[in-house]
């Protein structure tokens, strides 16, 4: 669970329309529906501003963001708080079901940190994981809002980014002082500018201009394995070995597998390794790399399971994942909806729901929702109140206007964390 506290807090909480509103959107509406008078109820917004000054009668719960929950849950529920505006719960709907994108990029960055957390556990050390899986993501994506709001979603589960507005959103909504972290990196254009004859000059400014710490460097630029045997590991090799820190050599182009093996032999060869305690064949502290061609979640189970398998440590190298994190993903990627599930009919309530005959994964889920938590299974009841079923999960997050429920980063890192399992692959 993802997001949501963002769109309610921009959206939702406090006075979010005016009567100026009303009349913009009437004039709006006039044009767009041919002046039909039934596209627009003027006179039900005018009644809404009139009672509530502004702010919206709806009741807003949901679990708690971190939380891992089974597919075919309740996550979130809206429903009126004033029955002369029953009206106004589908008015909200189409925002509301926004939180399917954090929702679906957190659930695969998750996925992505059980696959490295897991081979960590195995090959190397666990202390590494929340750097292991950098965004890239913010050219790759649509709008600066998407690098946002996926980019925030993303660091509910790891702390490496280039995503500024991932960053900016979580300080301004989640309480963050500084969300995620990045190093000095060098991308082609600084390394290409220089020509190819001057690739060597290219690396010694860059480790002039970051004397120590953590520096990357993209060094495909003409021929990777050269880079790393005869600059990096050659000419170069004495001023990498004696920083006070680690050069992260980053490979762009070509098989995956085959090229961070290549490199990884002729890294181990120039700069030295250890075998680790667990068995398996660590690089020289100095010199690490991270891959961010081609890479997604299916990619990433491949590169670890046939690097591990030659005997490398995953502490030699971590991932950048830029469009297939934040955008190569849609709504039905986990099948998310948002549907009238109950109404209430002169104080009766009556189910609500939709059954296809063309389609029967299609139905929709009928009732009142309850969701209960037994360990870290989620469970949800049809037709329930919480007065019967003590410990709903559905928290009230906003009602009429006021923020209920405001939780900040550092808790939902906790409560993602706290589903971590790293025992075994996940399936």
């Amino acid at each position: 669970m993802a997001g949501l506290q963002y769109i309610v807090k921009s959206n939702f909480a406090g006075k979010v329309f005016t009567l100026e509103d009303v009349e913009e959107a009437a004039k709006f509406a006039g044009k767009h529906f041919s002046n039909n008078p039934k596209g627009f109820n003027y006179e039900g917004w005018r009644r809404l501003y009139a009672k509530h000054g502004g702010t919206l009668p709806l009741r807003i719960k949901a679990v708690k963001e971190g939380s891992v929950v089974a597919a075919q849950n309740a996550i979130v529920t809206i429903e009126n708080t004033d029955p002369e505006f029953y009206w106004l719960t589908n008015w909200a709907e189409t925002v509301l079901l926004q939180v399917w994108y954090p929702v679906t990029v957190a659930t695969l960055s998750r996925a992505i940190k059980q696959i490295v957390g897991e081979a960590l556990e195995r090959t190397g050390d666990p202390a590494g994981l929340p750097f292991k899986l950098h965004d890239f993501g913010f050219r790759g994506v649509s709008s600066r809002e998407s690098a946002a709001i996926g980019g925030a979603a993303h660091l509910f589960n790891f702390v490496g980014t280039d995503n500024l507005a991932a960053i900016e959103l979580l300080q301004q909504y989640y309480g963050a002082e500084m969300a995620g972290v990045s190093i000095p990196a060098s991308e082609h254009s600084t390394i290409t500018s220089w020509g190819r004859e001057h690739e060597l000059e290219a690396y010694e400014n860059i480790l002039t201009n970051v004397p120590e710490g953590i520096v990357a460097c993209v060094s495909d630029s003409y021929d990777i394995f050269n880079a790393v045997r005869n600059l990096w590991g050659g000419k170069l090799h004495d001023r990498v070995m004696q920083r006070n820190g680690t050069l992260v050599i980053r490979p762009d182009s070509g098989d995956a597998v085959l090229v961070l093996e290549e490199i990884f032999n002729i890294a181990a060869e120039r700069f030295g390794f250890e075998v680790n305690r667990k068995g398996w064949k660590v690089i020289a502290p100095q010199v690490r790399f991270i891959q961010g061609d081609g890479v997604n979640y299916h990619t990433i189970q491949n590169m670890i399971s046939q690097l591990t398998r030659r005997g490398w440590s995953m502490d030699n190298w971590s991932f950048g994942m830029g469009g297939a994190l934040l955008q190569q993903l849609n709504r039905d990627t986990l099948r998310f909806a948002l549907k009238c599930s109950a109404i209430d009919v002169n104080g009766e309530w009556h189910d609500v729901y939709k059954q296809p005959i063309t389609d029967p994964g299609k139905d929709s889920r009928a009732g009142r929702f309850v969701v209960l938590k037994h360990g870290q299974e989620f469970e949800t009841i049809a037709n329930g109140s919480q007065s019967d079923h003590k410990g709903d999960q559905l928290e009230i997050v906003l009602e009429d206007g006021v923020l209920r429920r405001d939780q900040r980063l550092e808790e939902i890192r906790g409560i993602a964390a706290s589903y971590d399992n790293f025992s075994r692959k996940p399936t």
